[in-house]
């Protein structure tokens, strides 16, 4: 008997050790997060990028009940930071502030990247669509698009535009426009949009087409002159702005940002930052702050519909750049 036994008690007593583990998962994921949670942003500090992330983490770490913790890590067009978010162990407690950039540009830009960003992260939830502008410095001849797309044929390949680096989402819209408008531009590339934001309102720079977020103080400012933004419709924020596409016809570029995870991260976790985070963007004062900036909330999404919609842009986007014919590496 005891050996006849023995096989089933073994087997027993290992579905019963199996349940108690998947018990203490349980427990585990059902009180994250239990201590601060680490957002990589990979852009510099200060940046409309930045800026963004943090007003987006405000409202969801108070649902959560714990800190968010920013890591800066700027460089090559988001990547830096995406391929050490796509390292980091998939327990929720590093998390990654992503763009139409990271996740629908830059695989189409650059020949080789060190992470996926389709299968080394998993979407949690949108933040927010992000419009552009286009802007000259101050004493650039012109006082509206028309004149400046006038200015730029009658001195083809003089004018400079600056953006926050190649392959950013300012680089590729300024290139979209380069098409459209059928000018020449020379591209001067910064390490951030802050560096190119001061050096436009300097004058070293002709124009940038450049997010609002990005651009918010020198437009405050008045720093610099703002000639239309990049919306199919006027703005309620920017009323007295015309659009791009009211000159020329079809033009429309808006950047979005989300919140990502790496790949393999429990999905009662990316439930909970889902709803958190989706929550966070109904909070009144968030609203007005993104608005304030050029951006709106974006749509509630779940999980799987984010990921359907990145995957749509990682279409339309990889198809601008291709077109400009831009690449970097």
């Amino acid at each position: 008997m005891t050996i006849a036994n023995g096989p089933r008690l073994s087997r027993r007593g290992a579905l019963a050790a199996g349940l108690l583990l998947a018990a203490g998962g349980a427990r585990a994921q059902a009180a994250y997060p239990d201590r601060p949670v680490r957002l990589i942003v990979p852009f510099l500090a200060g940046g409309g990028g930045d800026t963004l992330s943090r007003l987006a983490i405000g409202p969801a770490q108070a649902r959560l009940g714990q800190n968010f913790v920013v890591d800066n890590r700027p460089g090559a067009g988001g990547n830096v930071g995406a391929e050490l978010a796509a390292r980091a162990a998939p327990d929720g407690y590093t998390l990654f502030y992503g763009t139409n950039g990271t996740h629908a540009i830059n695989e189409a830009l650059y020949p080789r990247l060190g992470f996926r960003p389709h299968e080394d992260f998993t979407p949690i939830a949108p933040l927010s669509r992000i419009v552009l502008v286009v802007l000259v410095k101050r004493d650039m001849p012109v006082q509206t698009l028309p004149e400046l797309i006038a200015w730029l044929k009658a001195n083809p390949g003089k004018a400079t535009y600056g953006s926050a680096g190649n392959g950013t989402t300012g680089h590729i819209a300024a290139e979209m426009f380069r098409m459209a408008a059928g000018v020449e531009i020379l591209h001067v590339p910064y390490r951030g949009n802050a560096a190119a934001m001061t050096d436009l309102a300097g004058g070293r720079i002709d124009m940038a087409i450049e997010l609002i977020p990005a651009a918010f103080a020198a437009m405050q400012n008045e720093a610099v002159r703002t000639l239309a933004v990049t919306s199919a419709t006027p703005l309620a924020t920017h009323p007295n702005l015309p659009t791009v596409a009211s000159v020329l016809p079809g033009f429309q570029v808006s950047a979005w940002d989300g919140i990502f995870a790496p790949a393999g991260t429990p999905q009662p976790i990316i439930a909970r930052l889902n709803a958190a985070f989706t929550e966070g963007l109904r909070d009144e004062a968030m609203v007005g702050a993104l608005r304030t900036r050029g951006a709106e909330p974006a749509p509630a999404m779940s999980p799987d519909a984010f990921a359907a919609f990145i995957a749509a842009e990682r279409v339309r986007w990889g198809a601008a750049v291709r077109a400009s014919g831009a690449q970097i590496g």
